[in-house]
């Protein structure tokens, strides 16, 4: 990885709360990149000691759904800003969707993004492929020669509306037990909006996107994996219709999961003001999809929380709702959101958090890493007493537009640790690790 801070060899984290905030502090030793027993070596032994006093250590975050623009639009975002963002958000694994240019849907176009994430990323960066070429919702793909280079297969930023060609894709997917990652969206029914179709949009004359133009696309899809078997997980969701029909299919044994983000559970529509950093695809609900959603976490109908983060320039945000470009940057602002709106409130718990963000998107999509023993050392450590003010001049990210900007969180991530390598320090941090 390019964005190692500090090679740690032997690493010794003294004094940290593992899992909990409510766990007794111990020590952590990693070594050859890799969790060893408690006892493995004393901290005299240690290339790296942090004395991690006052934190929690996670397992690094996995985040399924993240846009980092390159190749193709390095001007929103590169691999290495968004891998470094990511970093400083706790996550130590992302998966990176295909709206690029050139799309990935072969292996020389693959490829490119292969090599710049070998160079560049700060953290493991899996790239999806597309479902079809050029992501144009026709023509499907050589899956076998992509899967063994991707985490999945998605046309994610527009939904596949031809039912022959969805089943064709699943069909042949589910052949080489990758996942089929869809972004639910009905083109015909998405009538020029921009915000949810409610009561905003209906107070501030603006386009309406109903939510059938989701929904409708969730029932066809689960239908068709429940017929070819394929993996299916629901991107981004955001309407109650859809929660209650991944339910059903859960119920049924369909193999289909699903991910929400941070900015649906935090906001919905009567939380909004005319500004882009409002905007995104699909959009904040009614306040009864939100209820819904949180429902869905509490249940298990909703697998994993997802950032969705897709920065843009500020020339393309700073347009109001009609006009600004869909997608808010999130991820370094996706724990602290989640532990303060739904952990923090006791809408869930801290533990369910952890399988939100660490376990099962791992479990899902075959990631490795973690905190047990013998895992690869992909460790955040978090002090989730810290409260601080969302301020874009703080994000890494080269897209600076969030909905959560001037709100107060709670939860600083201090030191993301990957494959046994610190790849992020915080700066008020820093002088609690020390090296030989």
């Amino acid at each position: 990885m390019g964005g190692i801070l500090m090679g740690a060899g032997k690493l010794f984290i003294r004094d940290v709360h593992i899992g909990s905030p409510d766990s007794a502090p111990e020590h952590i030793c990693v070594a050859g990149g890799v969790v060893r027993q408690p006892d493995a070596f004393p901290e005299s032994e240690a290339d790296m000691v942090i004395d991690a006093r006052g934190a929690v250590a996670i397992p690094g975050l996995v985040d399924v759904h993240v846009h980092f623009r390159e190749p193709g639009f390095e001007y929103k975002e590169t691999i290495r800003s968004g891998s470094i963002a990511a970093a400083a958000g706790g996550f130590t694994s992302v998966c990176t969707m295909p709206n690029l240019k050139p799309a990935p849907d072969s292996m020389p176009n693959l490829r490119r993004q292969l090599d710049i994430i070998d160079a560049d990323a700060a953290i493991e960066v899996l790239p999806y492929a597309t479902i079809t070429k050029s992501r144009l919702g026709a023509e499907t793909i050589d899956y076998d020669a992509l899967a063994p280079y991707v985490c999945g297969f998605s046309d994610d930023g527009s939904g596949i509306d031809d039912d022959d060609v969805m089943l064709r894709a699943m069909t042949l997917i589910a052949r080489t037990g990758k996942v089929l990652a869809e972004h639910c969206e009905v083109k015909a029914l998405l009538d020029g909006g921009c915000i949810h179709k409610g009561s905003f949009a209906s107070s501030h004359n603006l386009p309406g996107i109903c939510s059938e133009s989701e929904w409708r696309e969730v029932e066809r899809n689960i239908r068709l994996a429940e017929k070819t078997g394929c993996r299916l997980h629901i991107c981004h969701v955001s309407t109650k219709e859809s929660v209650e029909l991944i339910r059903g299919g859960k119920r049924r044994g369909v193999d289909v999961t699903a991910e929400t983000a941070a900015h649906y559970i935090a906001f919905c529509e009567d939380d909004m003001t005319d500004d882009g950093r409002f905007k995104m695809n699909p959009p904040l609900r009614g306040a009864d999809d939100r209820q819904a959603l949180i429902q869905g976490l509490q249940d298990g109908t909703i697998d994993c929380i997802a950032s969705d983060h897709a920065p843009h320039a500020p020339h393309e945000k700073n347009l109001g709702l009609r006009r600004s470009a869909m997608g808010v940057s999130g991820i370094e602002l996706s724990l602290p959101a989640i532990y303060s709106f739904a952990v923090a409130s006791g809408l869930i718990s801290f533990q369910r958090m952890i399988e939100l963000m660490a376990i099962n998107p791992r479990r899902i999509f075959g990631i490795k890493g973690g905190l047990g023993t013998g895992h690869r050392a992909d460790i955040a450590l978090v002090d989730f007493d810290r409260e601080f003010t969302v301020d874009a001049a703080n994000l890494l990210s080269a897209g600076k537009v969030t909905p959560f900007l001037g709100t107060r969180l709670n939860g600083a991530v201090l030191a993301t640790i990957a494959g046994g390598n610190i790849v992020y320090c915080n700066s008020s941090f820093s002088k609690q690790v020390k090296g030989k």
